[in-house]
């Protein structure tokens, strides 16, 4: 099978593909928000497993629920040792000038990057499992009490639905670029910290150049096609709530009860 990049779209027959889109959707904000409430061993342990659960029942794999982790090591280092230096705490191991190095800071980010990594599973396994107008339609019965506030729901869900199918354009995008500097003598791969920081430098004005020309391309596209603001609906009609609907909102129901009470 092709590369697909992080994000995108995986056609499957699991039942997390076929449950209904704003179910999926409603479970993954429950699973998150689980995560967010740990702060226990066990309670990380747990979230571990549902994760596990939950990429064995989509089909995915492994290599696709892990997907964009791998490549955010730099930026979970940088967090581990924020927090490692700078937590408030008056146990600490060795202070400097600004510095507190702590284990109680050590703790405090190795559990943001357990937060933090298992959030990115958990929206690979989504966007993967769900297409771009499934996660509108979903988008948008999720933010329909808002509409009665006056809140342009089919808006906001189109504008949403957007940004996230550019995820896995941008990271295509930016592999291509690495790979052409990479011809022009970029090291990317060093072990040195400063000819490794002065490689990214040129990728950062190419990937924003390609935003704004994929951003101005899919403007008008949108207006050839004769799309307008109107306050009709784009969400199709939901279909019924399936038992296996009903039994995954349950299990998320009862996943976060138990991570509040470990």
């Amino acid at each position: 099978m092709s590369f697909l990049p992080a994000g995108s779209y995986r056609e499957g027959d699991s039942i997390l593909h076929k449950m209904d889109p704003f179910c999926k959707l409603l479970c993954t904000l429950l699973f998150l928000t689980a995560v967010i409430l740990s702060d226990t061993f066990p309670g990380y342990l747990l979230g571990a497993a549902g994760l596990l659960a939950v990429t064995m029942v989509s089909r995915l794999g492994l290599r696709t629920a892990l997907s964009g982790v791998k490549r955010m090591w730099l930026f979970f280092c940088l967090i581990l040792l924020m927090n490692t230096a700078f937590f408030e705490t008056e146990q600490t191991w060795w202070e400097w000038w600004i510095f507190r190095f702590s284990a109680d800071g050590l703790i405090q980010g190795l559990q943001v990057v357990l937060r933090v990594a298992m959030a990115m599973v958990l929206g690979n396994l989504l966007l993967s499992a769900s297409s771009p107008l499934e996660l509108v339609g979903a988008m948008e019965s999720l933010m329909y009490p808002l509409k009665f506030v006056g809140v342009p729901i089919r808006d906001v869900a189109m504008i949403l639905g957007v940004a996230i199918q550019f995820i896995p354009a941008f990271s295509e995008e930016a592999e291509t670029i690495r790979k052409a500097q990479t011809a022009r003598g970029a090291r990317f791969e060093s072990r040195k910290l400063s000819e490794k920081a002065g490689s990214v430098v040129p990728l950062v004005v190419p990937i924003f150049l390609a935003a704004f020309r994929r951003a101005d391309e899919l403007a008008m596209a949108m207006e050839a096609r004769g799309y307008r603001r109107t306050k009709g609906k784009i969400r199709k009609r939901r279909r019924h709530l399936s038992p296996a609907d009903g039994i995954g909102l349950l299990l998320c129901v009862l996943f976060c009860a138990a991570e509040v009470l470990l």
